[in-house]
């Protein structure tokens, strides 16, 4: 890889951002993913030029030729992440660096450009700073999402000589509706996300598009999220639609599935891991049947399992259905260990509890 090269940032101002009146009735009940800030950054590559054209700019409608790849080879990844409001005041990232490694990874796999690094961390730099007066009160925070696809007019399979790399910002509240709640999940019996070789470990929109007919079956019974297995034999519990999960046992020991190309390396997931060995406790990441979940949960062996990600943090698992049945874990409420890691987690990225591994950027 060659040297990194600093890319000066034109920066435009919207000459008309939504006023001050507006944005607190919008920041009111945010949701998930609905409303958008301003601004985004934009970064432009191409074959003969390498990144080029880095701007801050108001937020607007994208012009693609039709001809564009991503439309016709899905050549698009992307990330998520979050800035969030102190208790001190100022705004920080949470372990931000590893979101760009991600992206460089999952650039790799699909044969795209690798964004440096510091190119990327600027980049949500120049967003954040711009619109930070847009994190909701309260428990609210800004997701942000940085994303790039193949944008050159080319219809042939090959990697795209043109790229667009783009970051965009939504005011958000509560991921699950009903807010921290334990969720219901539904067992795909008929899809699996991911096979070895494929995508699994990164983040493009493919993955997700093919989740999405699970998550409607998922819905469609009355639950919150899907829970895929394995590709192969089609017994091992891999993760959620989105989202990493963790087993919580008699003995306070935790279990998570192991990285192994079919599962996303998440960013929240490795950070349980350390807070969880950091209380002495034991995790393992192991493979564990849908069949030994089942059975631990009726005997009592398993108490609480939890789901985890950037965009919901930690939500405790409270049922799980299949088409044969259903059951619950412990009391179907979660559980005293996920509250627990859930706690001292966001307590790290508000500032409350001391961060130990300079996981926490400040940024204003």
């Amino acid at each position: 890889m060659s040297a990194h090269r600093h890319l000066p940032f034109a920066r435009r101002p919207h000459h008309a951002p939504v006023a001050p009146d507006a944005l607190a009735s919008m920041l009111e009940s945010p949701g998930f993913g609905r409303i958008f800030t301003d601004h985004m950054v934009t970064i432009s590559w191409s074959e003969r030029q390498g990144w080029y054209d880095a701007q801050l700019r108001a937020r607007e409608p994208l012009t693609l030729d039709p001809a564009a790849a991503v439309l016709h080879y899905a050549q698009e990844i992307f990330e998520g992440l979050k800035a969030y409001r102190l208790t001190s005041g100022g705004v920080a990232l949470f372990r931000p660096e590893q979101n760009a490694r991600r992206f460089q990874a999952s650039a790799t796999r699909l044969a795209m450009p690798l964004l440096p690094e510091p190119t990327f961390l600027e980049a949500i730099d120049e967003l954040v700073q711009i619109d930070a007066h847009w994190i909701p009160p309260g428990d609210g925070s800004l997701y942000l999402r940085p994303f790039m696809f193949a944008s050159e007019p080319f219809l042939g399979v090959r990697p795209a000589n043109e790229y667009l790399f783009v970051v965009i910002a939504s005011a958000v509240g509560a991921y699950f509706k009903g807010g921290s709640k334990a969720v219901r999940v539904w067992l795909s019996q008929d899809y699996t996300r991911a096979a070895p070789g494929g995508t699994g470990a990164i983040k493009c929109g493919g993955n997700y598009a093919a989740s999405l007919v699970a998550q409607a079956e998922a819905s469609k019974h009355g639950c919150d999220q899907v829970v895929f297995l394995d590709a192969v034999e089609h017994r091992w519990v891999e993760e959620l639609g989105g989202m990493n999960i963790f087993f919580v046992f008699e003995d306070g020991s935790l279990l998570t599935p192991p990285l192994g190309g079919t599962i996303l390396p998440g960013i929240t997931r490795d950070s349980l891991i350390t807070l969880a060995r950091r209380e002495g406790l034991t995790v393992r990441e192991e493979r564990y049947s849908f069949e030994q979940w089942r059975s631990d949960a009726k005997s009592g062996k398993l108490r609480e399992a939890f789901a985890c990600g950037t965009a919901a943090v930690v939500s405790a698992i409270g049922e799980v259905k299949t088409t044969d049945g259903h059951f619950t874990i412990g009391d179907g409420h979660g559980g005293p260990v996920t509250d627990r890691l859930k706690s001292k987690l966001i307590g790290i990225q508000r500032g409350e509890v001391a961060d130990q591994d300079g996981w926490v950027r400040k940024v204003l």
